[in-house]
């Protein structure tokens, strides 16, 4: 009995170990259209691990870049990748289409 109740209780402390940001990731999405992130500003939880869907409904590839989320990453034309980010503090993260710059430009803001 009294291995049981040792079980159940390392059991129930270890689930009381899991923070946050262990919590399975929330998952957001931003395509890329004519050349632009659409929404060009995305508000994530801070603190948390988030997925970012990047779909690229555009016919060529573009590199999603940010050196703020130390993320790159090339999808190919009419394909969609996951970019796992996070956990952020609190604050405004920037990235850029690294083959359209001009126009493809867009914050990650996590609060």
């Amino acid at each position: 009995m009294k291995s049981k109740l040792a079980v159940l209780f390392a059991g129930f402390a270890l689930s009381l170990s899991v923070s946050a940001a262990d919590a399975p990731a929330t998952e957001f999405t931003i395509v890329i259209k004519n050349h632009r992130f659409e929404p060009a500003e995305v508000t994530v939880p801070a603190g948390k691990k988030v997925k970012l869907v990047v779909d690229n409904q555009d016919a060529t590839p573009e590199e999603f870049e940010s050196h703020d989320l130390k993320r790159e990453k090339v999808i190919a034309g009419n394909t969609k990748a996951t970019i796992a980010i996070g956990p952020l503090k609190a604050g405004s993260y920037d990235f850029v289409g690294e083959y359209n710059e001009d126009t493809a430009k867009g914050k990650i803001v996590a609060q």
